[in-house]
């Protein structure tokens, strides 16, 4: 084969080579022609680049190998491994380090540059090889290179960033694991027998933690405080919240306890509801620095007799369901824990009589939406308690949540779903 360079006509042969930083810099020159290789070889280290030169292919395999390219200059037609075979075999080690690879070649014919192609070449100098276009084809090869360099280092450091992220989001999902479990012992009981009655508790939150708490506490001779709590949003600061509140309404610390009043003689009787839901307010307002608010009703359930009386801040009203399936759902509503200063709020009473139950319920329930977006509200909460009515104790939540499920298409609701279930069996049951 006869390869000539045609000289460059301008003072561009002496031109220093592109910039180094990031560029590439060592050319593999392979051709079984010692003189075409001194030639091609005199030219490139002219621009600048540090040359390495293979008589054939499997020369050339072993030092690309040692030296990593990154370009390689190698004529098509060689004896033994051709420029074919050896730019397929070294696509095959070059897999991390990307080496430009272009062909010389007298072939022009549309699928012999098809074939060339297909090996994983890059480009195509035909010879005889004119200088100028030799250095245009190396210096489109150096700009690849460069561009694919830069995203190469872009993706590890996209890669690093989420590995990062990665390692962060489990160290925060073990964090929030552990802090699952501390909310859920809030609730030291989630079932209780007294001799006139049962209470069952249960609290799921949408999240690893939740804004929801509900919890009982004795309330002097004869009393039950319930109460069910629904702290604005669903993470970790209104879980923290609900901490701070279940101190203030404590089973195990009564003198903490800011319904109960101690007597002189050291007995605990519950405060009026209204006047305990007035003092929290203050106490969220004049102590808590937190933009977070929450719903709550609070009730004192006479063991002897089923009297209740509530007062209800913003919370879902209260159901009850008589002996008999018939079920009423009303209260006064009232307004918000934690949003205004000198709100008052009002009592309310109902009585229960044996077999007949209260239920108090986030509105995670009632407002749980199907797949059109529709939510359950009262009416399907009635109709699902109706359904429920021979369900009691811990059994009954479980069917809930499975009729939630079927009614929302699936068993992840968009809001924490809590609930308090106080059945009254009265004193003779």
């Amino acid at each position: 084969m006869n390869l000539k360079i045609k000289p460059i006509e301008t003072d561009s042969a002496a031109a220093p080579p592109a910039a180094k930083v990031d560029a590439p810099q060592r050319v593999l020159i392979v051709d079984d022609s010692r003189l075409q290789r001194k030639i091609l070889c005199s030219s490139v280290k002219r621009w600048g680049f540090e040359v390495h030169e293979a008589g054939s292919g499997e020369e050339a395999m072993v030092i690309a190998q040692e030296i990593q390219p990154d370009l390689i200059l190698s004529d098509w037609m060689m004896p033994g491994m051709n420029g074919l075979e050896f730019c397929n075999a070294f696509r095959q080690i070059s897999q991390d380090r990307y080496g430009y690879f272009i062909l010389l070649t007298s072939k022009s014919e549309k699928a012999e540059i098809a074939m060339g192609l297909e090996a994983g070449a890059d480009d195509f100098v035909t010879k005889p090889v004119d200088a100028n276009e030799l250095r245009a084809r190396i210096a489109a090869g150096e700009r690849i290179l460069r561009m694919q360099r830069e995203l190469t280092e872009k993706n590890r450091l996209i890669t690093d960033t989420l590995d990062e992220l990665q390692r962060v989001y489990d160290s925060l999902d073990s964090d929030l694991i552990e802090a699952k479990k501390l909310q859920q012992s809030l609730i030291r009981e989630r079932h209780k027998s007294f001799d006139t009655g049962d209470v069952s508790l249960m609290l799921r939150s949408s999240g690893h933690v939740g804004g929801d708490l509900v919890g009982f506490f004795p309330a002097g001779e004869g009393h039950l405080g319930l109460f069910s709590i629904d702290v604005s949003g669903h993470g970790i600061s209104s879980a923290l919240m609900t901490a701070r509140l279940a101190g203030y309404l404590s089973a195990t610390a009564p003198d903490q306890n800011v319904a109960l009043h101690r007597a002189p003689d050291g007995t605990y009787a519950f405060l009026p509801p209204e006047e305990v839901i007035e003092t929290l307010n203050d106490l969220v307002l004049d102590e808590m620095d937190t933009e977070h608010y929450f719903t709550l009703l609070l009730a004192d359930v006479t063991l002897e007799t089923g009297h209740v009386r509530m007062a209800q801040a913003g919370h879902p009203h209260p159901a009850v369901q008589r002996k008999n399936g018939d079920i009423e759902q009303d209260g006064p509503g009232g307004f918000p824990v934690g949003l205004m200063s000198g709100i008052s709020f009002q009592q309310f009473e109902t009585q229960l009589l044996p077999g007949d139950r209260l239920l108090l319920l986030s509105d995670g329930v009632t407002e749980c939406p199907d797949g059109t977006g529709d939510m359950l509200e009262e009416s399907g909460l009635a109709t699902i308690m109706t359904e429920l009515a021979d369900v009691s104790g811990p059994p009954f939540f479980e069917a809930l949540l499975w009729k939630m499920t079927e009614f929302a298409g699936g068993d992840q609701f968009p809001d924490d779903v809590s609930g308090i279930l106080f059945e009254f069996s009265g004193p003779d049951h």
